[in-house]
């Protein structure tokens, strides 16, 4: 996701210079078929991207966008999708998603989608919000003060069972097993996000939503293109992106204070980027923001 300016257009109501926000190829110019103009934006109507999701062929002007801050572009980018799944993920989790838990366990707790949720969650009265990463990174994660308790996973068992929802973003099938063994018939809700232990997932070792005879309920997958229908149902779609971006700001604000941000330009940066996120190299204290 990132920002771009239209060079020439021969669309009416879409004018040279108008800076959009959307999904960008790594690559200097994108042509697109705008449909749909109107104060807001346009979607590109390109036949090769017509199955997509609405979120990576819809372009939003940033003159009309309730999210957009210049001087906070580069977070923006970022983390504006991230944060809109842990938005999602959190309104869920308080509609009736937490099945009485009064602990939620987030798995990869120093990610960016999981940073948001806590973020978000830690703002619910009655709810203790407990981290789960790697022991590399556990002081990291303790530095953020948005999880009550940061756990290392090998030491899971030093919680207490009581009644618990588990948010699962690192998609890994033994963290999940360890998790739901540990807290059996305490645990009331065990929700698969994400994948963010890529290699076992891409490995055949994971299935995000499996069973496979774990006690306590059953993994389910949360999809935030269903929970974005029920708001915009609800709310209309003006109201959920009026919320969003409220809950966002605050959240942007916070993350632009501790986020350190390098900038990069041309194929060769994105490519160096891209191989050192790939490797797990990236600390999560730090952030690339490539241009062509």
């Amino acid at each position: 996701m990132g920002f771009a300016d239209v060079a020439e257009s021969d669309a009416e109501g879409l004018q040279p210079g108008t800076r959009v926000f959307g999904y960008l190829p790594p690559s200097s110019h994108l042509l697109v078929a705008p449909e749909h103009i109107d104060g807001h934006g346009f979607v590109d109507g390109s036949p090769h991207r017509e199955h997509l999701p609405a979120a990576y062929h819809r372009y939003l002007r940033t003159d009309a966008d309730p999210f957009y801050e210049e001087r906070y572009e580069d977070q923006d980018m970022l983390l504006r999708p991230l944060f809109l799944t842990s938005y999602l993920l959190d309104d869920e989790l308080g509609d009736g998603g937490l099945q009485g838990a009064s602990t939620v366990v987030l798995s990869s707790a120093s990610a960016k989608t999981t940073i948001g949720t806590a973020f978000l969650l830690a703002q619910r009265e009655g709810i203790d919000v407990v981290g789960l990463t790697s022991p590399g990174n556990v002081d990291f994660v303790e530095g953020l003060e948005v999880y009550e308790r940061v756990v290392p996973y090998g030491e899971l068992d030093s919680l207490e069972p009581v009644p618990t929802a588990f948010v699962d973003v690192a998609g890994d099938v033994a963290v999940r097993g360890a998790v739901h063994r540990h807290f059996a018939e305490r645990l009331t809700a065990s929700i698969a996000v994400g994948a963010t232990h890529w290699q076992r997932f891409r490995a055949g070792l994971d299935d995000v939503a499996g069973t496979d005879g774990l006690p306590g309920p059953a993994p389910r997958l949360f999809f935030a293109p269903d929970r974005v229908t029920k708001r915009s149902q609800d709310w209309g779609p003006d109201g959920l992106a009026k919320r969003a971006s409220d809950a966002a700001k605050p959240f942007v604000e916070w993350v632009a204070g501790w986020l350190e941000v390098t900038h990069g330009a041309g194929m060769d940066a994105i490519e160096d980027a891209y191989l050192e996120a790939l490797e797990g190299d990236v600390p999560p204290s730090k952030a690339h923001v490539l241009s062509l």
